[in-house]
């Protein structure tokens, strides 16, 4: 090895070291096994409970064709946010990192170093590949938001929500195939400018009703309002007059045979 770049590494590895310290402790280069996924319950060493001030986000396609490969990223808003880690893990299919600020540990992903905020996010590019059998997949993360403060405390941390991916073959229409149960994917992408996607599953013919609302509770615009046979069902949105902000979707169906009903939300982010 050229001596020189033997230096240089040492170099960058100190300097990674001496960040640490001051952010991310004692796994400065990462550290895995710490999602929902994992039998650690979380980033620990720097709360012991996570809070709910750091929101952590997995956004990415909400269906794959077995063995397609997607587009996906981790952001982690929130905190005190000078800089940010995260751990990705997968219970199928295969993880990679996007670029220099992941890495592959094990089948589980981390930070090389932590990435240092900007514009209020760090984000986190990475790719998967969904397996080869037909079922579904959950991606599962947490984001770590961290002050430099020279010490752990002050650090926070919290969970992602789990994000489901549908593993069907596709045939590019907007139903595909019968799901076993109701479902509601996170939009793609998130944040957006000026249109997203919206992914969600019937498992039966149902009244469904999709709607958006503003940070004080306002529905914004109803984006559906009508019975629709089941399956998986994609909605694009284009939010052209709208503001930068964080809304929330949320979906209501009701079944015609015996009432049953389903709903369920999550946050979307204009970014513009």
């Amino acid at each position: 090895m050229n001596r020189s770049f033997t230096v240089g590494l040492w170099v960058v590895a100190a300097g990674f070291l001496v960040f640490g310290v001051l952010g991310l402790g004692a796994y400065p280069t990462g550290i895995t096994g710490v999602t929902l996924k994992g039998s650690t319950p979380g980033c620990t060493c720097h709360n012991i409970s996570p809070s709910t001030g750091v929101n952590v986000v997995i956004s990415g396609p909400g269906i794959l064709a077995p063995s397609q490969a997607g587009s996906y990223a981790v952001e982690v808003r929130g905190g005190p946010l000078v800089a940010a880690g995260t751990n990705i893990a997968a219970s199928s299919g295969t993880l990679s990192p996007v670029d220099i600020s992941l890495q592959k540990v094990g089948d589980e992903l981390t930070h090389t170093a932590p990435k240092a905020s900007s514009g209020e996010v760090v984000r986190f590019d990475f790719g998967y590949t969904a397996p080869a059998t037909q079922g579904q997949a959950t991606l599962y993360a947490n984001g770590n938001s961290v002050n430099d403060n020279g010490l752990n405390t002050g650090d926070q941390w919290n969970y992602a929500n789990n994000f489901v991916v549908t593993v069907e073959p596709t045939t590019g229409v907007a139903t595909l195939g019968v799901p076993s149960s109701f479902g509601l994917d996170q939009n793609y992408p998130n944040p957006f400018n000026p249109s997203t996607t919206i992914n969600f599953a019937l498992p039966v013919t149902a009244h469904v009703t999709l709607r958006v609302y503003d940070a004080s509770g306002q529905e914004v615009v109803r984006l559906l309002e009508e019975t629709m046979g089941p399956g998986y069902q994609t909605v694009r949105w284009a939010a052209g007059g709208l503001s930068s902000g964080v809304y929330l979707y949320r979906l209501d169906a009701v079944t015609a045979e015996g009432g049953e009903s389903f709903s369920a939300s999550r946050k979307l982010i204009l970014m513009k």
